[in-house]
């Protein structure tokens, strides 16, 4: 697997508040929590077909 850390830049005078404000919202716009709270406890494989095929409806809705 590839995994990409995500990373902010800090700007000059920047608050760590807003800062860390801005990594949780990256982290969550790709997805990583959901990731590892989905592999927190094992998964059999018809539960993910399942799962997939649900997400994958919900996505074609949107567009």
């Amino acid at each position: 697997m590839n995994y990409t850390v995500p990373r902010i830049n800090i700007k000059d005078n920047e608050p760590l508040e807003r800062a860390l404000r801005r990594f949780k919202k990256k982290i969550e716009r790709e997805g990583i929590l959901r990731q590892v709270k989905a592999r927190k406890h094992y998964e059999k494989p018809s539960v993910k077909k399942r799962r997939k095929i649900r997400e994958a409806r919900k996505k074609k809705r949107r567009f």
